[in-house]
C-alpha cells in the first residue's frame, strides 16, 4: 500500500515536471506564430488541434456525468482554457512581460488559500509551503526583472494577477473533477469541449480569420502541431494526472519552474547569455520548490 502510494507520486512528480518542461518552451513557438497570427488565434487553433487529438486518443463518450459534474467542467472550461490565457495575452499588451511572469507565479499561493476553503481533502498547509513560495517569488523576480527596470502598469498587472487566480480555480477544479472516477483523457476532453465554446464571443469580437493558407508555411504548422499536441493534449492530460496523483497545491508549486525552463530554453535555443542575476533566480526558483513540495515525516492525505 506505502509503496504503490509512493509509486503513484513520483508518477505524479514526473509528469507535472514533464508538463513544465514543455510550457516553459511554448513561448517560443509562440512568438514565432505571432508574426502571422492574432493571440486569440493561436489560442483557438491550438486547443481545437488539441481536442480533435483528444478524440481517437480514447474513443468513448463519458458515461453517468450528472447536473453537478456538468457544471464543474463547464466552469473548468471557462478558467483553465478561456480566461486564463485570454486575461494574460490581454495582460501582454498592457504590461511588460517580466511583470507578467512573475505575476503570474502568484497562481500556487491562490491555490492554497482556495484548497483550505473548498478542498478538505488537501491537508494542513505547513509553514514550509509560504517560506518556499517567497523564496520562490524572489528567484522568479530576479529572472524576470534581470537587466530591466520595475515598471507597473496598474491595468495589465490586475489583468495578470486575475490570471493567476482563474489558474488556482481550475486547479482546484481540476481536482474535483479526478474525483469523479472518469478517465482523464475523456475529463480533459470534456474541458476543452468548453474552453473552445467560450473563446467563440472573444473570437468575434477581435477579428477572428480562419486563414487555413497560413499553415502552409511548414514552420506556421510545425509550430501550431507543438502548442496543439504537445502544450494542450498531451500536457493537460498529465498536468490533471498530477493533480490526481499529487493534489491541487503541490502540483501548482512547479508553476515556479516556468521561468527556469525559460531561461534555460533562451541560452540553448535562442543561445542568450546566462547572467549571474537569472543564474541566481533560477537556483531560488528550485530551492523554492523543493521547500514548498517538502513535507517532512508527516504524508500529506491526498485521498
Amino acid at each position: 500500500m506505502v509503496g504503490s502510494m509512493g509509486n503513484r507520486r513520483s508518477a505524479g512528480h514526473l509528469a507535472a515536471l514533464f508538463t513544465i518542461i514543455i510550457w516553459g518552451t511554448t513561448f517560443i513557438s509562440t512568438k514565432v506564430l505571432l508574426v502571422d497570427f492574432r493571440p486569440v488565434e493561436i489560442l483557438f487553433f491550438r486547443f481545437v488541434i488539441g481536442f480533435a487529438a483528444l478524440l481517437p486518443a480514447c474513443p468513448h463518450r463519458m458515461k453517468g456525468v450528472d447536473h453537478k459534474q456538468e457544471m464543474t467542467f463547464v466552469l473548468a472550461g471557462l478558467s483553465g482554457i478561456c480566461l486564463y490565457y485570454l486575461l494574460e495575452n490581454i495582460a501582454l499588451t498592457y504590461t511588460m512581460a517580466s511583470n507578467v511572469g512573475v505575476i503570474i507565479s502568484v497562481a500556487p499561493f491562490f491555490t492554497a488559500v482556495l484548497s483550505r476553503l473548498f478542498l478538505k481533502s488537501e491537508g494542513k498547509l505547513r509553514v514550509n509551503f509560504f517560506i518556499g513560495f517567497v523564496v520562490a517569488m524572489v528567484g522568479v523576480a530576479l529572472i524576470s526583472f534581470n537587466g530591466s527596470k520595475l515598471e507597473l502598469n496598474p491595468m495589465g498587472d490586475l489583468l495578470a494577477v486575475l490570471a493567476a487566480f482563474v489558474w488556482a480555480c481550475y486547479s482546484i477544479l481540476t481536482r474535483k473533477i479526478s474525483s469523479f472516477g472518469h478517465p482523464v483523457i475523456l475529463t480533459t476532453r470534456r474541458t476543452f469541449f468548453y474552453g473552445i465554446l467560450f473563446m467563440v464571443p472573444a473570437l468575434a469580437l477581435s477579428n477572428f480569420e480562419m486563414g487555413l493558407e497560413r499553415f502552409a508555411d511548414m514552420t506556421n504548422l510545425l509550430n501550431i502541431l507543438y502548442l496543439g499536441l504537445g502544450a494542450s493534449a498531451l500536457c493537460f492530460v498529465t498536468w490533471n494526472l498530477a493533480v490526481k496523483a499529487l493534489g491541487a497545491v503541490k502540483t501548482s508549486v512547479y508553476i515556479y519552474m516556468v521561468p527556469v525552463i525559460t531561461v534555460v530554453t533562451s541560452t540553448f535555443i535562442l543561445k542568450e547569455p546566462v547572467t549571474w542575476v537569472s543564474a541566481m533566480g533560477t537556483a531560488l526558483a528550485v530551492a523554492g520548490l523543493f521547500l514548498s513540495e517538502y513535507s517532512g515525516k508527516e504524508s500529506d492525505n491526498n485521498e
